[in-house]
């Protein structure tokens, strides 16, 4: 009996251990969160890459890069893949203590396609021990990717018009299925968004289209990336779901990230702003 109360006492010393261990260490969240952005901390590099690699192999390189200007308590990077306006595949890495993420994929293609790739980088600072803050940036590449060798430049333009109908189409689906009224917000696709949010959003300062982005993307990761969060609390895979369209209210009080699963079902995300 000794011997089992020992081993007991032994057990509970080593919970507890790990109990105080955890509460002192926790662990880090493999997730973005926004933090304000401290305006001394920069991207040095922030790239986002599509390149043909064998034309008769149909492979294309995917390939994103950031640097931070110093080594931060954690480095997240979410890229996104849409082929002909639909997910086709998702990149996510996070490193502790460092300033300089990489990924990349090798993708093999069976058909021509317009690719558009979109990366969110992100830094969360631990400068101070009550304090925390963030960086980030964003980068995209577009790519246009034709299986034979035929009239390039008519095949370019039937991609953009065949991706532009079926994004149009599957937006004012969603519009209408969830009643919005179009006149009350600013319309933007996800890639265009990214584009103009590296300065201002329009009627925005610098700072608060930063806080805007930031949150933006923290929940685009929790909602769309790790799986799209549906009105019957289940879950869907986002891929083959449409390039989701953002929609900032005018009178500024939040913003809506309209998409369409691939089972073709709309989906309404929205976000407060300020």
């Amino acid at each position: 009996m000794k011997k089992i109360y020992l081993l007991l006492g032994i057990l509970l010393l080593l919970i507890l251990a790990f109990g105080i261990y955890q509460y002192t260490n926790p662990k880090v969240q493999e997730s973005i969160t926004y933090f304000p952005i401290d305006p001394n901390v920069t991207f040095k590099t922030a790239q986002t890459t599509l390149t043909l690699m064998n034309q008769q192999a149909k492979t294309i390189l995917w390939k994103e890069h950031s640097t931070l200007d110093r080594t931060a308590y954690l480095r997240q990077d979410a890229a996104l893949l849409y082929a002909n306006g639909r997910l086709l595949e998702t990149l996510w890495n996070w490193q502790q203590n460092t300033a300089v993420l990489e990924q990349e994929k090798r993708i093999k293609l069976a058909k021509s396609m317009l690719l558009q790739a979109i990366t969110f980088h992100h830094a969360e600072l631990h400068e101070k021990e009550d304090q925390i803050y963030s960086s980030q940036a964003m980068s995209s590449d577009q790519i246009h990717f034709i299986t034979a060798d035929a009239d390039e430049v008519n095949i370019k333009k039937q991609l953009d018009e065949q991706t532009e109908r079926m994004l149009q189409l599957s937006w004012n689906k969603g519009l209408r299925h969830f009643a919005i009224n179009l006149k009350n917000y600013q319309a933007f696709p996800l890639s265009q968004f990214n584009e103009l949010a590296k300065d201002a959003l329009p009627g925005f300062t610098k700072s608060e289209t930063d806080a805007i982005v930031g949150n933006l993307w923290e929940g685009l990761y929790k909602n769309y990336i790790l799986g799209i969060k549906k009105a019957d609390g289940t879950s869907e895979n986002p891929k083959g779901s449409t390039l989701p369209l953002i929609l900032i209210a005018t009178d500024k009080t939040h913003l809506l990230v309209l998409t369409e699963t691939a089972s073709g079902e709309p989906i309404l995300l929205r976000q407060m702003i300020g």
